[in-house]
């Protein structure tokens, strides 16, 4: 199974990359707003449970979180992989994360990091503002702030993934086909590398 965790700042183009990793590899995309919403929606007990902390203004906990992925996993056995948007996002949820994967007989392939400057992605969400109808996409404070936040709370999670040898920084200015050849050649390698661990075997 390939199982990528795809990590950027808002505005570095983790959407548009991600729905071609999803085509090219064949991998069921996990994002846990996307997760919520439908575990709401099905009135599941997670997502009752998720919905009375929400209401109250509370933020969900990493187990009704990790719950709600282990179910999907569960769901997908037969995926080629799946790719982490937006999760994990601290050291103990990247930690929940890796013992739920092992319960299945996987583990997390490979973090991929979109790498853009501060200046770049002002620019570009200030851009998306024009389209997207985002107020939090117009207002440049509150994007510095946004991308701040990030930068501050991402870098134990990019550092744990390093401290695995599973880290991997993309550049994400350029084009986006060229991008997305940039991160294919580093997941094509780690496949041809796990090929060879298991061939030596």
């Amino acid at each position: 199974m390939l199982n990528i965790v795809l990590f950027g700042p808002p505005g570095a183009g983790k959407g548009t990359q991600s729905q071609k990793l999803i085509d090219k590899y064949n991998l069921i995309h996990l994002s846990t707003g996307d997760l919520l919403r439908s575990e709401i929606a099905a009135g599941t007990e997670l997502g009752l449970k998720a919905k009375s902390l929400m209401d109250n203004g509370v933020l969900v906990p990493d187990e009704v979180v990790i719950g709600m992925i282990s179910n999907k996993v569960q769901e997908n056995r037969s995926a080629g992989g799946f790719i982490f948007d937006g999760f994990p996002r601290t050291v103990p949820q990247a930690q929940g994360l890796d013992k739920l994967l092992l319960d299945y007989g996987t583990e997390i392939s490979c973090m991929i990091a979109l790498k853009v400057d501060d200046e770049e992605l002002t620019k570009r969400l200030l851009l998306r503002g024009k389209t997207s109808g985002r107020p939090d996409d117009q207002n440049e404070e509150l994007i510095r702030k946004r991308v701040d936040e990030y930068n501050t709370k991402t870098t134990p999670v990019a550092d744990y993934y390093s401290g695995q040898g599973k880290y991997f920084a993309v550049d994400g200015i350029g084009e986006i086909e060229e991008i997305f050849s940039n991160i294919c050649e580093q997941i094509d390698s780690l496949k041809a590398e796990k090929k060879e661990e298991k061939e030596e075997k």
